[in-house]
């Protein structure tokens, strides 16, 4: 076991990563957090122990008992104290050392957001309903702001300002794309690059079953319905 890397509390980066019932992958994920950056492991009401695997891996805990993707992304948000913040699964499908090019186009000012556009590598890694799904909303997105966007994972990179300055609101599977949308009627710059995603340990609270797949489109697209359009960002 090799605890992950920590510093003080304004530490070099801080990386949020929502966990729900993770014990299983999160030695894989909590290894491959890169030297010098700080792993929040969001408890979002785990039973399965996920904090105390956490914290023997040397992670920071942070509780947040309102259940949502949404409520625990924005709970490691607002326990950052980093200035650049990234954004993680930790079912082990993403590796988060890949976030490393990303830290540097932000910190370089090349660009203010930096997604991760999943290519998925080893059977059943991405269930053909919760592609069309994304797929299904990657349009929407561009339609609604103008991005030649692909995906909306979770793979992701921002300075910690201006992404609380977003003023983002969703607390369930739509905060992601509030996250882009805001992103791009604020005028950022948001750039796109393919990662490998690998099939997930355990099983998916979302995207593993048709009900959650259709839930997740469901919050998105109210999302989209619902934010100003201004078509202001730009994609690189």
């Amino acid at each position: 076991m090799r605890p992950v890397t920590t510093t003080s509390a304004d530490s070099d980066v801080d990386v949020v990563l929502p966990c729900l019932n993770e014990a299983e992958a999160l030695p894989w994920v909590l290894e491959r957090i890169p030297p010098g950056w700080r792993a929040l492991v969001v408890d979002n009401g785990s039973t399965d122990g996920s904090d105390r695997v956490a914290r023997a891996y040397g992670a920071t805990v942070v509780h947040e008992p309102r259940r949502g993707f949404g409520a625990a992304c924005h709970a490691g948000l607002t326990a950052a104290t980093a200035d650049v913040v990234c954004f993680c699964d930790c079912d082990a499908s993403l590796d988060p050392s890949l976030l490393v090019p990303f830290v540097h186009e932000v910190r370089g000012g090349e660009v203010d957001l930096v997604l991760g556009r999943r290519r998925p590598r080893g059977r059943g890694a991405w269930p053909a309903h919760a592609r069309a799904g994304n797929l299904a909303l990657a349009r929407m997105l561009r339609r609604r702001t103008g991005l030649r966007l692909h995906d909306l994972g979770p793979l992701r990179a921002a300075r910690r300002e201006p992404l609380l300055a977003l003023g983002l609101t969703d607390r369930r599977s739509g905060y992601p794309l509030e996250m882009v949308v805001h992103a791009a009627d604020a005028g950022w710059r948001i750039a796109e690059h393919d990662v490998p995603y690998l099939p997930r340990t355990g099983t998916s609270k979302v995207t593993g079953t048709w009900r959650g797949t259709w839930q997740a489109v469901r919050d998105m697209s109210r999302v989209l319905s619902e934010a100003p359009a201004d078509r202001g960002g730009t994609v690189r």
